[in-house]
Parts: C-alpha cells; structure tokens; sequence
C-alpha cells in the first residue's frame, strides 16, 4: 500500500473530524421521510395500475429500501441518528429495525465487534465475506434463491426458531446471524415486529388496499435478501488487503439508477465510515472527497460500480 494507507488521521485536523461527526437530527427524519415515502410510492404505484411491470418494480424498490431501513438501524447502533441517545434508540428500533424483523438493541452488540475485530478470526461477519469468489454457476444459484424466496424463508424459520429458544432461556449460538442474541430484547423485538406489521397491514386496510401488504412481505422474502447479499459482498469479499484500513473493505462509485435500486442511504461508502464509523450518513459523501483530494484514497479499494464488484465476486 502506499503512504496514504498508515496514519490517515494526519491529514485531518480535530476541527475537521469533529465537524463530520456533527448529527443533525433533521437529516434522519429526512432519511426516513425519503425510505418510507418511496415505499409508499410504490405501493400506490401499484394499486394505481397494477400489472406485472408495477408489481416487479415495486418489489424492487421496497426491498431496497428495507435494506434502508436495516442501515437506519447501523445508524443508530453507532448512536449517529439522533443527538437524543433516548430518541436514537427508540427510531432506531420501531422505525427501522422492528419492522424487517431486527433488533437495534441486539444488532449493536454484535456491529461493534465486527468493527473492533474486521478480519480476525473474531470478526462475527467474516463467513459473509471469505467464501469469495465464487463460480458463476454458484452467484447464480445464490440469486436464484434469492428471488425465488428460498433466502429469505429460511432467515424466516431459522431467527424465529433461535429466537423462540432465547425467549424460553435457552443459549443458542447465533452463528451468522448479524444479532448478539438475549432473551429481553429478544422478546421485544418479536413483540414489535408484530407491533408495526399489524399497524402498517392495517393502515393499507384502511386507505382500501390490504392486499398491498403482500409487497412489503414479498419484498422482505425476495428482492431485500439480493440486495442484502449485493451490499456484504461490496463491503468486505475480495478486498486487497484484509490486513490494512484502506484494503479491508470498499467504497463504491455508483449512480443515481444504483442508489435506487442498490444502495439506499449512502452505504456504498463503507471504506470511509470503518475508516471512523462516528460520521453520519450523511456526512460520508464529503468525508469521501476529503480522502480523495488529500491523496489518502490513492491505494484504496475502490470500485466504479456495483457490476464491477459482482464481476471481481465471480471466479
């Protein structure tokens, strides 16, 4: 690696890294008004004409921005959502992390170990990354599962099961599981979950349209587990070198079609927010541009776009 990969902090003054950490509470709801407002279009566009073009389109978008909502969730388990750690947590969990079957609470424990120990043996996250690259045959197959559901069933049935056992005090090993099991916010996460699908299943029945719910469930199922698996793969499988803070994961370049479909919230940038993981969201686009013209991002590991990655995924 180059000069920029040791000490990357030396370009910045105090100032500066502490004006990127700056939250701005009104920059999170922003973020949930735009998630929860393009799930909405969706579901309208579909009810407005529903045919197969809608129904794919929409499940598309709906399953990306449920992967939003899971990077609501990052957010807040980094206490980067809201200035208020009371607020942040409550967002965090029944505005993001309830609704697609998660627990912010639960999540934490395990995200920052994976930032404390990326790429050692103790990184939780490490099977997401080192079975790559793989054939193309098997991408295929994963991706066929993927849409097909069969991903997204078996998350279903086996957090269920390992959650029901933690409920009744029993210890589990959560194996990849991106969740540090525990019995109470175990039950709150089950108990909310319930909550806000039966709020947002019975506002559609309300506005005359509950078979819309089928979306949100379809899209939990298919189209959010591809995205899902698109995003871990561009974060850490493949990378130069596991060993440095410039090689050990990747940012991506990506464009507007990409950020729709791909990338919701920024989480391309996800070479910058390892490089100091108190940045907001919001915030990573211009931490990015001061790497970038400060040289620090002249070895990086750094992709055009997301079909390069998925090209260098494949063997």
């Amino acid at each position: 690696m180059g000069r920029s990969a040791k000490g990357w902090l030396e370009h910045f003054s105090t100032d500066e890294i502490r004006d990127l950490r700056v939250i701005r509470d009104h920059r999170a709801w922003l973020t949930l008004l735009v998630n929860y407002g393009l799930i909405a279009a969706s579901m309208a566009m579909v009810a407005y004409a529903p045919n197969a073009l809608t129904v794919v389109l929409a499940l598309f978008i709906i399953g990306t921005r449920q992967l939003g909502l899971a990077v609501v969730m990052h957010e807040s388990a980094h206490q980067t959502l809201f200035r208020d750690r009371w607020l942040n947590d409550l967002a965090g969990n029944w505005l993001a992390a309830y609704p697609i079957y998660l627990s912010g609470d639960m999540y934490r424990t395990h995200h920052i170990e994976h930032h404390a120990k990326t790429w050692t043996e103790e990184d939780p996250d490490l099977e997401l990354a080192t079975p790559f690259p793989v054939s193309k045959a098997s991408m295929m197959r994963k991706v066929a599962r993927d849409l097909l559901g069969v991903t997204g069933f078996k998350q279903l049935v086996g957090t269920t099961f390992l959650v029901v056992k933690v409920c009744r005090g029993q210890q589990v090993d959560a194996g990849t599981l991106p969740l540090r099991l525990e019995r109470a916010p175990a039950v709150r996460m089950v108990a909310g979950t319930l909550i806000t699908n039966l709020v947002l299943f019975g506002l559609l029945w309300a506005l005359g349209h509950p078979m819309l719910y089928l979306l949100w469930l379809g899209a939990w199922l298919t189209t959010n587990k591809l995205v899902a698996r698109i995003r871990s793969i561009a974060e850490h499988a493949v990378v130069p070198d596991p060993t440095d803070p410039i090689g050990q994961t990747r940012t991506v370049r990506d464009g507007w079609l990409e950020r729709l479909f791909i990338a919701p919230n920024r989480v391309q940038y996800h070479l910058e927010h390892h490089l100091l993981m108190t940045v907001p969201h919001y915030n990573l686009p211009r931490f990015h541009e001061m790497l970038r013209e400060r040289g620090v991002l002249e070895d990086a590991c750094i992709a055009d776009n997301y079909a390069q990655v998925l090209k260098q995924a494949v063997a």
